[in-house]
Order: C-alpha cells, then structure tokens, then sequence
C-alpha cells in the first residue's frame, strides 16, 4: 500500500485535511441519502456507503484524494436489480451485491486489468453516462411531483407524469423546485459546495414549519436512523441472480476510478496505480456491504470537492467519516425530517448536470460509427436494465475494435526500381507465372482479419504455376490458429498450381507454430526462413534462392 496511507496526520497538511473533511462530510450526507433514495433501497444505506466506504478507500487505494462514495451511475444500476426488491430479505440483497461487486473489483486489481478499459470506447461511455443522467432525472420525478405513474420504464412512466398533470401535488413540486433553485443560488456564496446542505435543511425545514404533512419525507419510508450501522453477512441464495449486476457495477466504478486515478495526482506528485485503485475500491465495496452500505465507486465530483476544500492528504477523507458518524450518531432523528422532495430535486440537478450535450455532439461529429455506438448506447440504456446496458456498450466496444482492426488488414508488394531502390506497390490480382512475389502484410493479423488477408493475397489461378509468394511476418509475435489455417489454405492452393510459398520470420514462437500445426509439412523443406537483426538481409537471401527456383521450373 502507499506508505502514505498507513502514516499519522501531519501537522503541516492537518488544519486543511480537517477543514476540506468537514465540507466533504457535511456535503456527503444528504448526497448519500439522495443516493439511496436514487438507487431504490433504505436512504441509509447511501449515506452509509458514504461513511465506510471514504474511510476504506482512504487506507487502501494509492490515491491521496479518491472518495470511493456511492455514484449516480451505480446507483441508476442498483435500482434496475429486480432481485433486492424481490428476496425475502433486499437488505441482505443489498449487502450481497456490495459484497459481489467488491469481489469483482478485488479480481481486477489482482490482474491488474486497468489495460482492459482502453478497449471500451469514448463513444460508449459519453453514450452511457449521458443516458444516466435522463435517467436520473427521469426516475426522481415521482418523488418531485408527488405522483407515482405507471410504465414498464422511466421513459413511459415520465411521459404518463406529463400527460396527467391535475394529478401532480403542488407543495411537493413546490419544495422540490425551491431546493432546486436555492442550490443553484447558495453554490454562488461563499458557501459554495454546503449550499446544496443548507438547501435541502431549508427546504425540508419549510415542510414542518408549514404543515405540509402530505410532503414525504424520509420517515414515511420508515427510515429510522438509531445509530452506526452493525455488521450483516450476506444472502447466498442470491448470489447467482446477483453475479451480473455485480460484474457491471464493478465497471461502471472502476471506469469512474480510472478516470481520478489519471487525474488527480497525489500529495507527492505522483500518479496513483490504477490497479491499486482497483483493489482498494473492492475492499471499500466489501466493507460497504458488511456494515448494510450499498455498492461505492471512486466518485470524481466528491474527490473533486474534496482536492477544492484544501485537502492535504488522504486523511481529509477519514475527517469526512468521522464527520458523517457524528451526524448519524448526534442527529439521526432529525435526518429522518428530511424531505424527499427536497432530496428528488438534489438528485435532478445532479442528473441535469451530469447531461454533457457537448460531448454527445463532439462524438456524433467524429463519424458515422460512433454516431452509431453513441445512439445504440443510449437508446438501450433508456429502455433496458442498466447492468445489461452497461455489457451491451462493453460487447459493442469490443466488437468494434475487433471490426475496425481486421477492416485495416493489408498486404503490399515489395519490388526494387531502376535504381535498385525498395519501394511498395499493390500486389497483382492473379499470381503471374515463374515469378517472386515478396509480400509484406500490415495490420493486427488475428482470427477476425484472417479472411481479408487471404482475400488480399493473389489469386492462384491456372496460369500462376513456377512461381514462389515470400511472406515477409517481420515484426511479427503470435499468429493465431485461425490465421495459420489460412496460410495453410494459400499453401495449398500454391502447391497444386505448381507454385511455392516461402515465409520469413524473426520470431521462433511463429516458426515453431509454423511447424507444430503442420505448415512447415505443406510449404516443404527451405519454405521458412529465420529472420535475423539484419533489416531486409534474409528476405534478399530467401528472393535469390527463390529466383534460382523459378528458372529451375522454366
């Protein structure tokens, strides 16, 4: 672990520390709530989240200022888990999909899988996190209006709201609107980041002051804030129904954590190891969920708030628990006054704001292909469970890079001009008679790009018999079973013309694939020709000897 995270508080960074944890804290608590309420289980299983998962991050990841708290995005995928509100226990669910993600997130820092997210594609994340943020918005406008629409999704339900607005409740959609407009008003003080705190106090406060009793607030759910959480051991019956999202919930975090780990440095200046991230994010998760939290993630606007305050060091996140426990500990009966209108409004600001209509625009202008992943991405994340959304934009991601790698396959010939000169040019259609080829191939030459290699290659046709195709596989470092069966083919299809095919490779693993699948048998004795440091020199050496070959077929 980072030696900084097991030393004591410095004086010198302290004072900051203390006071950057106090806004954090401060800040984190109706942000946890909100984020229970976003995620459709207990409040208090957000913000106690929140509480374990700052402090579990802060002693276990190798990033001074990472807040591993619950996000909009996980929570939007933890209210599409039909299980938590179908067991016998959605409380024990809940710690067994906190457990299960930890576990995921565990495996990925293990095998430092931090390389894998290169292969997901801007285009579906800009595609996916913008589809969250409608959706945030989309699935708290029964707590901001008071009307509960039906609707097999929050597209359906949200239109039914707006076609029947005699149903909405009035106070409720006042309050909401009112915290609404005083965050966005308090954020311009000098109380910056607390105005949505004080907003939402004010606000709730309002309600009681008034009367409003038909206003829900937290305690009409039976929210009951008694004290810490205490330990729960999760539900194992559930596990297999749990694996999916959990798996899920474990990229949307780590993708989230990857983006602060390449941006935010640490106190020393050094960046933090991605995979470390990793590994201390899922120890957050697993302790989130033993103390009943729901699933946590490196939360770039808490980590951003918490570098903003004055944070010195890690140990401004163990003041924001600390701070967080004192609330839960000293004022759990007045957390329960809080209303969820108030708390709706908070999470419709956050989703308006998590909408980047400039990003979506600078991928729609990049081309065709992305504009197609950013609409299928968002499109099924608007109407499908979010954890399968989140596999679909993965599949496609990597399906497109597997379609645009093979699609840049191609193969030029090597010739000399006049003046002795190496140059390239476009291979011919249809392999001449008693002539050599030399042919280099470009592109990532894997299973997928197979058939527009062999595609590329002359055709052997009835007139192509004396003649000798040299495959120059320079650079070259593995070849996969489906590539070696369509040299195999070419080899082949040479052989009965009368032809030969010659491969030249510096690499001993291809020349010993080479041999072990057989094609070393198909293209005879002299058909492979190791390369050495020499650029050039032994696809000289395997030319002559060709052309001594063809003048022996003449």
């Amino acid at each position: 672990m980072n030696t900084e995270a097991n030393s004591t508080p410095k004086r010198s960074t302290f004072r900051h520390d203390a006071s950057a944890g106090l806004v954090l804290g401060l800040q984190s608590v109706p942000d946890g709530l909100a984020t229970g309420l976003l995620a459709g289980v207990n409040p208090l299983a957000g913000l106690y989240g929140y509480m374990v998962g700052t402090v579990s991050g802060a002693f276990s990841t190798s990033s001074s200022f990472m807040a591993v708290q619950g996000t909009g995005a996980m929570a939007m995928l933890v209210a599409d888990v039909a299980v938590l509100r179908e067991s016998s226990s959605p409380s024990r669910a809940l710690v067994t999909l906190s457990v299960l993600t930890g576990i995921a997130m565990l495996v990925a820092g293990l095998l430092k899988l931090g390389s894998m997210l290169r292969f997901v594609s801007n285009a579906v994340m800009v595609g996916f996190i913008n589809a969250v943020g409608v959706n945030i918005v989309l699935g708290q406008l029964a707590n901001l209006t008071g009307y509960s629409a039906d609707g097999p999704n929050r597209v359906v339900r949200a239109v039914n709201t707006f076609l029947h607005p005699g149903l909405l409740d009035g106070r409720t959609l006042a309050v909401g609107l009112c915290t609404v407009a005083l965050i966005v008003v308090l954020e311009r003080t000098p109380l910056r980041s607390l105005g949505l705190v004080v907003a939402v106090i004010a606000t709730s406060a309002s309600v009681h002051l008034l009367g409003w009793d038909q206003v829900a607030t937290l305690n009409d759910l039976g929210v009951t804030l008694s004290g810490l959480p205490r330990p729960e051991l999760p539900l194992l019956s559930v596990v297999p129904a749990l694996l999916v999202p959990a798996v899920s919930l474990a990229f949307v975090g780590l993708v989230q954590g990857a983006g602060i780990s390449a941006n935010f440095l640490n106190a020393d200046g050094t960046y933090p190891d991605p995979s470390r991230d990793f590994l201390g994010q899922g120890v957050a998760n697993v302790a989130s969920g033993l103390l009943q939290g729901m699933p946590v993630g490196g939360s770039v606007s808490a980590s951003a708030l918490n570098k903003e305050a004055g944070a010195g060091s890690r140990w401004s996140l163990v003041v924001a628990s600390i701070v967080m426990a004192v609330v839960v500990v000293g004022f759990g009966s007045v957390v329960g006054q809080v209303a969820m209108p108030a708390l709706a409004g908070l999470l419709i600001l956050i989703g308006i704001r998590t909408v980047k209509p400039a990003d979506m625009a600078s991928v729609w202008r990049t081309g065709p292909v992305q504009k197609a992943v950013l609409a299928v991405t968002f499109l099924l994340t608007m109407v499908i469970p979010l954890q399968y959304a989140v596999l679909a934009g993965v599949g496609l991601s990597v399906l497109l890079h597997v379609v645009r790698q093979s699609n840049q396959v191609t193969v030029r010939r090597q010739v000399r001009d006049g003046s002795g000169q190496l140059v390239e040019v476009d291979p011919p259609a249809e392999l001449p008679a008693h002539e050599v080829v030399v042919l280099q191939p470009y592109g990532s030459l894997f299973f997928a790009a197979a058939p527009i290699f062999l595609a590329a290659l002359p055709d052997v046709g009835p007139g192509s018999n004396g003649s000798v195709v040299i495959l120059r596989l320079r650079g070259r470092t593995d070849l996969g079973t489906t590539f070696m069966d369509a040299l195999r083919r070419y080899a082949e299809s040479l052989g009965d013309a009368g032809s030969r095919l010659v491969i030249v490779s510096a690499n001993e693993r291809i020349v010993e694939q080479l041999t072990v699948t057989g094609i070393t048998d198909v293209i005879g004795d002299g058909g492979i020709y190791p390369g050495d440091e020499r650029v050039g020199a032994t696809v000289a050496r395997a030319e002559a000897d060709a052309a001594s070959w063809v003048d022996a077929q003449r």
